[in-house]
């Protein structure tokens, strides 16, 4: 039995623990073991093209391959047929999002063929510690029963803080965000290669910097894309 067997083996039962109690993140020197196989770099068009046989090669699927596409779609042009079955594909995904997860603090949104999941930070993280929070726990765990049916998708994950006068510090807190809510979805099934982990810090506020808005400006977006 090989080390990366071995590996899955301590994963599983670790993952299994933690489904019998309260969640808690595993320790940090482990938080890489469960992302082998994520990019921590945006997820562009560029990076999911480059990534591509990598994903197909850890049994991922393209939306192509997964959708029941009409024989009227088959006599159209290829690249119309495809966003369009892409389109279907994601307007049902974002459909089940939108109904689960009726959570203040939690919004599900489209942006062309992808659909962005809002996670205000203390939706789902304890208040002033670095920990998922009970509520936080059901909310990702359903969103990672709904992500493990619509397999044929990439995730990015994106953490961002409120205005900070250190972008280090900024920094260093939004890829502690992302890295923990990453951790999260591969303890409940998520594939790894499907991932981008980054983050944004301060940047790209969607709220003031004072009062309620700087609450919302700490934030987790999961950007899902479709593979093609």
């Amino acid at each position: 039995m090989n080390l990366k067997i071995n590996k899955r083996i301590s994963l599983f039962f670790v993952c299994a623990l933690c489904a019998c109690s309260p969640y808690v993140s595993p320790e940090r020197a482990m938080w890489r073991t469960y992302l082998n196989g994520a990019s921590f770099t945006d997820m562009t068009e560029m990076s999911r093209v480059a990534k591509r046989p990598v994903y197909l090669g850890a049994g991922g699927r393209t939306v192509s391959s997964v959708v029941d596409v009409s024989d009227a779609l088959e006599y159209g042009d290829k690249a119309t047929n495809d966003t369009m079955v892409a389109r279907e594909y994601m307007s049902k995904l974002e459909y089940e999002l939108y109904d689960t997860l009726r959570t203040p603090g939690v919004s599900v949104q489209r942006a062309g063929t992808d659909v962005v999941i809002i996670l205000v930070r203390d939706a789902i993280m304890e208040l002033n510690v670095g920990e998922i929070s009970v509520v936080g726990d059901k909310t990702l765990t359903a969103i990672a029963n709904i992500l493990r049916r619509y397999d044929a998708t990439f995730i990015e994950i994106a953490g961002y803080t409120d205005a900070m006068r250190d972008a280090n510090a900024a920094n260093a807190l939004s890829m502690d965000m992302a890295q923990r809510v990453g951790v999260h979805l591969s303890c409940h099934g998520i594939n790894t290669v499907r991932m981008f982990i980054v983050a944004r810090g301060s940047a790209r506020p969607i709220a003031g910097q004072d009062g309620v808005g700087r609450l919302t400006n700490r934030r987790l977006e999961l950007r899902i894309a479709p593979a093609r």
